[in-house]
C-alpha cells in the first residue's frame, strides 16, 4: 500500500468518514500518487496519469481537474473537508479556494468551515484542531490576512471561499481591482492567481459551465481543481451534456440502497378516483393539503417518541408545498394559515417564499428558512413558487405537497432531492422517520412508474396509502408530546389522545407550589435544553399512539 493510500484510510477513520466519502478520498490519493501539483505542469501528461488509473477522459480545463459525482445526502461538503486535509497533509498544499454558485450555499458553507458550528468539516483531524485553516471570506479578504501570511511563509492552511458572482460577475468585481491591503497595483483576484499551490474547489460543479465561469476559473490558473456535485452534466441543445472529466460516482439510487438517505415514497389514498375531482381543482388541492398535513402530524408524533425511547435529539418536521405562481402562493397562505383549516392549528407556522419578497419581510423569511432545522423555530409549512434548488438541504423535511403542473421525472429527480438527509444521520428502522412522501393522489401512478423506469435514481420507490392514516371526516388536530422530565416535575401533562391510546401518565415526583419551586422547574428546564436531553421512553403504549390516529 502506498502512502498516499494508507495516510487517506487513516484520515477517513480519524474523521469517521462514510464508505463512499472514504471511497472518494481514497481513490483522490490514488490518481494523485506520483502526479506533480504545481505551475506549469504539463496537462496532457497529467491526463494521461489520470486516465490510466480511472475512466476520466478529458479535464474539459486547462488545469488538472477531477469531477465527484456524489448523490444529494451524502456529504459533498465533510468530503471537501477531508480533501483539503488530506492535501495538506500528504502533499503540502495551503492554499485553497471554496467556489459557492449562489448566497445560499455560500453562507452554508462559510457556516460548516466555521470552528466550533454543529457540521465544521474538520471535525476529528488532530491536526487542524489547534491550528484551524484561516478564512477568508467575502466579508474579510480586505484585511489582506490571506496575502501577508503568505508572504510570511506561514504554513498554515488558508481556505478562501468565495460566491462564483464575486468573480465571474460584471458587478462588484473588487477582488481585481488594486487594494491597498493587498499591494501597490495588485488586486487579491492577482494574488490568488499567483499562489504556486492553488487547489480550487467547486461546489454544485454543474454551475460553474458558462462561458463567463469557465474564463474566470482559467484565469485563477489553480494546480488542481476538484468539482463536487449530484449532477454532473450541462444541458447543450436541449440534450443532456456528461462530464468526462468524473473520478468517482455514487449515484442517488445507491444511496437510497445502503441507506444513507431517507426513503422516497409516494402517497395517495387507496380509493381515490381522479375522474371525481375533474374541474373541482380547488377540492383537490383542499384533500391533497388536508392528508398531507395529517401525514405530518403522524410524522411529528412518531419523531417526539423516537425521541423519546431512544434519548435523541428532538427533531421537529415540516412540510414543502409546491405553488404554481406568486399568487397561488399567497392564497395557499392564507388558507393553511387561517382558523378553518384544521382548527388553525398552523397559524404563524407558514412561510412562502418567492421573489415578490423584499426588504425586511424577505430577510425575515430567509431567515426562518435557514433556521428550520431548529427545534425552536416555529416553522412547519413552506410554500415555495418554485422548487428549492440546490443549497437547501435539509434534514427535517418529510412531506412534499406538489400543487402545480410539471413532468414527474422532474418532480420526482428535484423536489425529493432537498429532503433526503437523514436527521439523525442513519435511518433508525422507524418507517415515518426513515420516509420522505410526495403526496400526489392525482400523480400517484405517473411518479410510480417514473420511478420504475431502468435509468431512474429513485428506483422502487415506496407506495403509501394515507386511509390508515386520515380519521373519517378529515378532521385531526396536532398532538405535542412533552418531555419526561417535565412530566416527572408536574410541569406538563401527557395529552389526553396519548391517554386514551392506553398510555399511563407518570406520577408527578415533584409539583411545583411556591414560586421557589417554579423556579427551579425553569432551572432544571434551561440546563436539560441546554445539554439537548431529550425525553425519557414512554414504552410500547407510545408506539401505538405514534400507529393510531391523532387525537
Amino acid at each position: 500500500m502506498s502512502a498516499a493510500l494508507a495516510s487517506a484510510r487513516s484520515l477517513s477513520r480519524s474523521m469517521g468518514l462514510r464508505p463512499p466519502q472514504a471511497a472518494a478520498l481514497e481513490l483522490l490519493a490514488t490518481l494523485l500518487d506520483g502526479l506533480r501539483l504545481g505551475k506549469g505542469v504539463d496537462v496532457a501528461t497529467a491526463l494521461r496519469h489520470v486516465a490510466a488509473r480511472s475512466e476520466v477522459m478529458d479535464f474539459e480545463h486547462p488545469f488538472p481537474s477531477l469531477c465527484f459525482d456524489l448523490a444529494t445526502g451524502v456529504g459533498k461538503t465533510r468530503l471537501m473537508g477531508a480533501f483539503i486535509a488530506w492535501l495538506h497533509h500528504a502533499r503540502g498544499v495551503r492554499n485553497f479556494f471554496v467556489l459557492a454558485p449562489n448566497l445560499t450555499i455560500y453562507n452554508k458553507l462559510r457556516a460548516d468551515f466555521t470552528p466550533a458550528t454543529p457540521k465544521y468539516v474538520f471535525t476529528g483531524v488532530a491536526a487542524l484542531a489547534t491550528r484551524p485553516p484561516r478564512l477568508v471570506t467575502e466579508d474579510n479578504w480586505e484585511q489582506g490576512t490571506g496575502v501577508w501570511q503568505s508572504a510570511l511563509g506561514l504554513d498554515d492552511v488558508t481556505i478562501n471561499l468565495f460566491n462564483v458572482a464575486k468573480i465571474s460577475g460584471t458587478k462588484n468585481l473588487r477582488l481585481r481591482k488594486p487594494h491597498e491591503a493587498i499591494g501597490e497595483g495588485v488586486g487579491y483576484f492577482d494574488h490568488l492567481a499567483s499562489l504556486p499551490d492553488l487547489v480550487l474547489i467547486m461546489d454544485e460543479a454543474h454551475r460553474y459551465r458558462s462561458d463567463a465561469g469557465l474564463k474566470a476559473l482559467e484565469e485563477l490558473g489553480p494546480v488542481l481543481g476538484l468539482e463536487l456535485t449530484a449532477t454532473p452534466q450541462v444541458m447543450a441543445g436541449g440534450r443532456a451534456k456528461t462530464f468526462k472529466n468524473i473520478a468517482y460516482s455514487y449515484p442517488l439510487a445507491k444511496a437510497i440502497a445502503d441507506g444513507f438517505v431517507k426513503r422516497p415514497a409516494v402517497a395517495t389514498r387507496e380509493n381515490f378516483r381522479k375522474e371525481e375531482y375533474a374541474g373541482r381543482e380547488e377540492a383537490l388541492e383542499r384533500l391533497k393539503l388536508e392528508d398531507g398535513m395529517h401525514l405530518h402530524e403522524r410524522v411529528k408524533t412518531d419523531l417526539a417518541l423516537y425521541a423519546a425511547e431512544h434519548d435523541a435529539r428532538r427533531v421537529k418536521p415540516f412540510v414543502l408545498v409546491i405553488a404554481k405562481d406568486q399568487a397561488h402562493a399567497d392564497r395557499l397562505h392564507a388558507l393553511l394559515s387561517g382558523a378553518e383549516f384544521m382548527g388553525g392549528a398552523y397559524a404563524g407556522k407558514v412561510i412562502t417564499v418567492h421573489a415578490a419578497k423584499t426588504g425586511t419581510e424577505r430577510d425575515d423569511t430567509v431567515q426562518r428558512l435557514l433556521n428550520v432545522e431548529s427545534p425552536d423555530e416555529p416553522t412547519e409549512v413552506v410554500i415555495h413558487v418554485e422548487m428549492l434548488k440546490e443549497g437547501w438541504d435539509v434534514s427535517n423535511l418529510y412531506t412534499i405537497i406538489p400543487l402545480r403542473a410539471g413532468e414527474s421525472r422532474t418532480l420526482v429527480e428535484q423536489s425529493i432531492g432537498r429532503g433526503l438527509r437523514l436527521p439523525f444521520g442513519r435511518r433508525v428502522n422507524v418507517a415515518a422517520v426513515d420516509r420522505l412522501t410526495i403526496v400526489a393522489h392525482d400523480r400517484f401512478q405517473e411518479i410510480v412508474d417514473e420511478a420504475n423506469r431502468p435509468d431512474s435514481p429513485v428506483r422502487a420507490m415506496e407506495r403509501v396509502y394515507l386511509d390508515d392514516v386520515v380519521r373519517p371526516g378529515g378532521t385531526s388536530r396536532p398532538v405535542d408530546v412533552p418531555s419526561m422530565a417535565d412530566l416527572l416535575m408536574g410541569a406538563a401533562t401527557l395529552p389526553q389522545a396519548l391517554v386514551n391510546a392506553g398510555l399511563a401518565p407518570p406520577t408527578p415526583a415533584f409539583v411545583p407550589v411556591t414560586e421557589e419551586d417554579r423556579a427551579l422547574v425553569r432551572h432544571v428546564r434551561t440546563v436539560l435544553d441546554q445539554e439537548s436531553r431529550a425525553p425519557q421512553p414512554y414504552g410500547a403504549a407510545g408506539r401505538r399512539a405514534a400507529a393510531g390516529p391523532s387525537g
